[in-house]
């Protein structure tokens, strides 16, 4: 009895799947499935959801669904893409580190049916699941009869003019493969995801491998030595190197009058082009020299001083670059390669920390991978609660020093309110002016031609600008 009440949950859920998202654009949809998806997930594996990183990336996976309602972006789409995948995968094993419950929320939602249905038991090398279902069986109880029905039909049309009438009446144009095809998907989709697998031996090794370093057998003082010495020269002569650039860089932005946004764009890319090679032989050069046994070395603290030395450099240098960017940006306005810059920037001081963090308490790289990915995936969430189109456009026509109308007008619909709102008091071209007027009326016509399961926040708080729309 309990098992059938499942089989009809995976029945409904299907059905849901369909009506949610069968020839219909992401909107609403999205954050019903995500709510659906939950709850379906909680049915199959009720005391799991008593484990706490399984709350917390369920929580995740509701707050990247408002952020999709709301804000209705390609990226939010993304992260609640990757907090599903996410769920699924700490759901089947919630000790893994996240790219390894990414990899097992993939493999379940494309392949958990067949894991689960043809694993092989080794003790009797035969598959588990013609126990449970002959398919061949049910192949024949439903194809064979189905065919000869079809068959005598055929034959009693010819024979029968009135049965041919009432043949011919019938008619299947209310069925839509199309939507049974989306059903069958849907019913797929929620079978794989209903017990949720991992992957071996990926999600093992994961879970034996620790964080900490630990001193090998073969441990010699001498050879550490003339590693430490080695390592001390290198970095002492990189800290001497950077403090130089440091020096001039500053001395640069301090003296230099670059106006220009060609000017400001070519020092800010040229930053970003040092700093990319910069970080990254940075952390290179530090995690070699602190691999393994010179953590323990009892001679190693001029070693891990300079180290530390190089890494605050390092965030100098980003804050530099930031600073360079920021500027750019207020005399320039806000684009989404300035925006990326600056996510960037947050992305590599996190790795400067993880590094630090990785050295001072002796960890592997294990650990600084583990982190960095739990990092990027909050970056990501973060990111995608923010309306990137209506927060450039208000910050470029309030805030800049100057901007490019072109390009506001060539971002997605999601500014076009705000730009209508404001076009009157811009000094721009009444050619401008119209192309934003008819940027709004597109956007508000495709608004109120939605079906609920496209609904989004911006369609609730313009409906009552759908019948004002000028022609």
């Amino acid at each position: 009895m309990y098992k059938t009440m499942k089989k009809i949950t995976i029945i409904i859920a299907s059905f849901l799947f369909s009506i949610l998202f069968f020839d219909s654009a992401i909107g609403l949809n999205l954050s019903i499935f995500s709510l659906v998806t939950i709850g379906f997930l909680m049915i199959y594996n009720l005391e799991k959801f008593k484990n706490k990183t399984i709350l917390l990336h369920t929580f995740a996976y509701i707050l990247s669904a408002i952020f999709v309602f709301i804000n209705h972006s390609s990226l939010a789409i993304i992260a609640n893409c990757a907090a599903f995948f996410t769920l699924v995968g700490t759901v089947s094993q919630s000790s893994n580190s996240i790219y390894v419950q990414w990899f097992n929320g993939i493999y379940t939602t494309v392949a958990g049916f067949f894991h689960r249905n043809f694993e092989v038991n080794e003790a009797t090398q035969k598959t588990d699941w013609k126990k449970d279902i002959d398919v061949a069986h049910w192949a024949k109880l439903i194809g064979i009869p189905l065919v000869f029905i079809i068959l005598f039909i055929l034959l009693y049309k010819n024979g029968n003019p009135i049965f041919n009438d009432l043949v011919s009446k019938i008619n299947f144009d209310f069925i839509n493969l199309q939507w049974i095809l989306f059903t069958v998907l849907g019913y797929y989709l929620f079978s794989n995801i209903s017990k949720p697998v991992h992957v071996e031996p990926a999600t093992s090794i994961d879970l034996k491998t620790k964080n900490e370093l630990h001193q090998s057998d073969d441990f010699s003082e001498e050879q550490l030595k003339k590693e430490k010495q080695l390592g001390t020269t290198l970095l002492g002569l990189l800290n001497v190197l950077i403090l130089l650039y440091i020096a001039t860089d500053i001395t640069y932005m301090l003296t230099s009058e670059a106006t220009t946004g060609t000017e400001l764009s070519i020092l800010v890319h040229n930053g970003i082009n040092t700093l990319i090679a910069s970080i990254i032989i940075a952390i290179g050069i530090i995690l070699y020299f602190f691999r393994g046994d010179l953590n323990f070395y009892t001679e190693n603290k001029t070693l891990k001083n300079i180290a530390f030395s190089w890494i605050i450099l390092n965030v100098i240098l980003i804050i530099l670059i930031a600073i360079k960017n920021q500027t750019y940006i207020t005399s320039f306005g806000l684009t989404y390669k300035r925006i990326g810059v600056h996510i960037y920037i947050l992305l590599t001081l996190i790795g400067l920390i993880t590094t630090s963090l990785k050295v001072l308490k002796i960890k592997n790289l294990a650990f600084l991978f583990r982190r960095n990915t739990q990092a990027a995936f909050i970056v990501l969430i973060t990111c995608s609660a923010i309306n990137w189109d209506s927060t450039i456009t208000k910050y470029n026509l309030t805030k800049a020093k100057s901007f490019d109308i072109r390009y506001l007008i060539n971002l997605s619909n999601r500014n076009a309110v705000i730009l209508n709102d404001l076009k009157n008091t811009l000094d721009i071209s009444q050619e401008n002016k119209n192309r934003i007027g008819t940027k709004y009326r597109s956007h508000m016509l495709d608004l109120s031609q939605r079906d609920w399961q496209e609904w989004n926040y911006d369609f609730i708080a313009n409906q009552d600008k759908f019948n004002t729309t000028n022609d």
